[in-house]
């Protein structure tokens, strides 16, 4: 069971942020993070990942919850995470969070603690230790103004 029922966490006196509309090159879970390219679509962000990333949003169009995946080849909607409003994103097991750590994406569109020089895409926040074995939904805010990480 999520932790959260819904990618986009508000705040809802500020406008939903923009949604953009694809072919899922993959499964793509609601809250990994993706890349955009107009030959694939979305495919699953890296740590290698350089690009734009955006979050995959939970499919609340056909009335499918937050563990519902998007089918590889479906046209899938994901959204841009914009200062000031928060999310809800996949991290990894494994990552003890504290509110205000930086994050990255890790293998699979998840987030992870990020390290000295890594890309940073999102700040946590809340404090939350991953150990359940699987990837959580965890609350968390863009990184706006973050090139890389300070510790």
């Amino acid at each position: 069971m999520a932790r959260y029922n819904t990618i986009y966490a508000g705040p809802v006196s500020n406008p939903t942020p923009h949604a953009m509309e694809a072919l899922a090159s993959v499964a793509l879970t609601p809250g990994s993070l993706v890349t955009f390219d107009a030959a694939n679509g979305f495919a699953l962000a890296t740590a290698a990942t350089t690009a734009k990333v955006w979050l995959v949003q939970d499919n609340y169009l056909t009335g499918r919850g937050i563990e519902t995946q998007w089918a590889a080849d479906s046209r899938a909607v994901a959204l841009d995470m914009v200062e000031g409003q928060l999310f809800n994103a996949l991290v990894a097991t494994g990552n003890d969070l504290t509110e205000g750590d930086a994050l990255t994406p890790g293998a699979g569109g998840v987030l992870i603690k990020a390290a000295l020089s890594d890309k940073v895409v999102a700040v946590a926040n809340e404090t939350f230790n991953n150990n359940t074995g699987s990837a959580q939904l965890v609350s968390v805010r863009a990184a706006t103004g973050y090139l890389t990480a300070a510790t």
